[in-house]
């Protein structure tokens, strides 16, 4: 909701205002050099964001205690793996672009998981987190996925001692891995995990049909991967699909030479990636917002832009490997 008076961006002075800012960074003197993603280093966020996925997986009849699992861009935290281990999965790996998770951080979000898990702390709610998805039909604690019996074993104090160990030592034997990078098939062992998970993360890799590939290599048959999937512009436009007014040269010049902003895939190229992957789709949950540009408003590389994918926002997707 706007403020009375409030002077809303034109597009083209926010296209022009981004391509500045894009060119800067051929500047040896500009300093954008990003040092946090947002969000991951709030123990509550990251709790919500993992029983979402974890929910939705049991809806589905996936395992929700899936023994090895990793994630991608974990950002500012490890929090959303540690959340995992807490619910019982033995094994996280977190793979990112850059390392922004650093030790002080992980270890104080954990304390704060370990406290929620103790209370059996409801899910928070899309009043306290209005942007994460996917939304949920009921956010009380899950007990039919999460029994007392389970989490006794899960919350045993000498198991608690040994992840909270991990954080700082990720030697051999190490419950938490992290590496940073790329997304490259040879980060992990072919068939060695049980299912790879991201938030807000697939919107910005640029090597998409590989990455899902790499997935595929590394999960055992049967494994799964969950993911949410921002198509918003990301800031990098006024309108919320306004990235696809932008011709390739004007996008060039827009990301500069930051390692990474958004790819513009939309939808279907994501769906259809996951399919020649080898993957079958169990669960997708599309979020629709009315389009904010015209038809003809659409560069050239996206004037096929079916009218679902011009709409389509978001989508949470789980898919197995068949």
């Amino acid at each position: 909701m706007l403020a009375s008076g409030e002077i809303v961006p034109s597009p083209s002075f926010v296209r022009f205002k981004r391509m500045a800012y894009g060119l800067a960074t051929y500047l040896p003197i500009t300093k954008l050099v990003q040092t946090s993603t947002g969000g991951s280093d709030d123990a509550r966020y990251c709790y919500s964001v993992w029983f979402r996925h974890l929910i939705h997986a049991h809806r589905a009849g996936l395992p929700t205690d899936p023994p090895v699992v990793a994630e991608l861009g974990p950002g500012d935290s490890l929090g959303i793996g540690l959340t995992a281990l807490l619910s019982g999965c033995e094994q996280y790996y977190a793979l990112d672009i850059r390392e922004f998770a650093h030790n002080e951080r992980n270890e104080r979000v954990f304390d704060l998981l370990c406290k929620l898990f103790a209370q059996r702390s409801a899910i928070p709610d899309s009043n306290e987190y209005p942007e994460a998805r996917p939304r949920l039909d009921d956010y009380s604690f899950p007990h039919q996925i999460l029994s007392d019996e389970h989490l006794s074993r899960t919350l045993d104090p000498q198991r608690l001692a040994s992840i909270r160990a991990s954080i700082k030592d990720r030697g051999e034997g190490s419950r938490v891995h992290y590496a940073a990078g790329s997304y490259d098939s040879r980060a992990l062992q072919a068939e060695s995990l049980d299912m790879v998970f991201s938030q807000a993360v697939l919107e910005h890799v640029d090597d998409l049909a590989g990455t899902y590939r790499s997935i595929h290599r590394w999960l055992k048959r049967g494994g799964y991967m969950s993911h949410q999937i921002d198509f918003r512009s990301h800031g990098t436009a006024a309108l919320w699909n306004g990235q696809w007014t932008y011709s390739d040269l004007t996008w060039r010049i827009i990301r500069g030479r930051r390692p990474y902003l958004i790819n513009r895939a939309p939808c279907s190229t994501h769906l259809s990636l996951i399919r020649e992957a080898g993957f079958e789709i169990v669960t997708m949950i599309p979020e629709r917002s009315d389009s904010a540009v015209a038809r003809q408003s659409l560069a050239s590389p996206f004037r096929g832009l079916s009218d679902e994918d011009l709409t389509t926002s978001g989508i949470f997707v789980q898919a197995r490997k068949t």
